[in-house]
């Protein structure tokens, strides 16, 4: 059965020193570019979730990996964004409708550095680059803590807001944290977006439900031997939750 890699990256920047939280949710700028001359110098294309669903879907095959940046921190849009727009490919953005132009709000209670996000223009500067915005719920809040009506709104209103933006639609939602139950997949496929991604590790099956996918996170600490490990193996497969 034919297996494709999604690949998770949050913040495309240099980590800020110890003991700040979640420092592994940082990508160095020099490490995220040497990733993808690696991608493409193997002869994979690097494509937003967008353009991976002909393969998803076993319509196409060929050497495509999927590429999204969680949050839609202002570095991806500074680092990230020239070094896809050099190697030629295209990425998915999933970003929070409410909380553009803000920071990363949701992590203050447990303490991490806030980082700026990408205003209403700049997200439309990625989608005008030819890359996609996705959506994140509105607030990057926590889908099974809430009601069945509050969490459509959340899965629903975003897509609206976010296609209103960047004057296209928006047709690939992830969840945030991870977090979701059943009831939340048939939301997002009723709200009618076309996928959702987890944090469930894993390479992606031709086949399998396009409402719980798996992806494979890029860490600061994954350094070019495991990043070749997660990408050409079944490495990540094992670490199936």
């Amino acid at each position: 059965m034919q297996q494709y890699t999604v690949l998770t990256y949050h913040q495309i920047a240099m980590a800020p020193s110890p003991p700040a939280k979640f420092r592994s949710l940082y990508v160095a700028p020099a490490s995220f570019a040497r990733q993808m001359r690696w991608l493409k110098g193997l002869g994979y294309r690097g494509v937003s979730m967008r353009d991976l669903m002909p393969y998803l879907r076993g319509e196409k095959t060929g050497k495509v990996v999927g590429l999204t940046f969680d949050d839609g921190y202002c570095n991806n849009l500074e680092h990230a964004l020239p070094v896809l727009e050099a190697c030629g490919f295209t990425a998915t953005c999933y970003v929070m409708s409410q909380l553009l132009g803000k920071t990363n709000v949701w992590d203050i209670e447990n303490g991490v550095v806030q980082a700026d996000l990408m205003t209403a223009a700049q997200i439309r500067q990625w989608a005008q680059a030819g890359m996609e915005i996705g959506a994140h719920t509105q607030t990057h809040c926590k889908l099974p803590d809430l009601s069945d009506a509050d969490a459509m709104q959340q899965i629903q209103a975003c897509k609206a807001e976010l296609g209103a933006i960047v004057g296209q639609p928006v047709a690939h939602f992830c969840y945030p944290y991870g977090l979701y139950e059943a009831r939340h997949a048939a939301m997002a496929q009723a709200a009618g977006y076309q996928t959702a991604t987890t944090t469930r590790r894993g390479k992606v099956q031709v086949g399998e439900d396009l409402f719980q996918l798996r992806r494979i996170p890029v860490v600061r600490s994954t350094y070019l031997p495991q990043f070749l490990l997660k990408l050409l193996t079944g490495y990540e497969n094992k670490k199936q939750a």
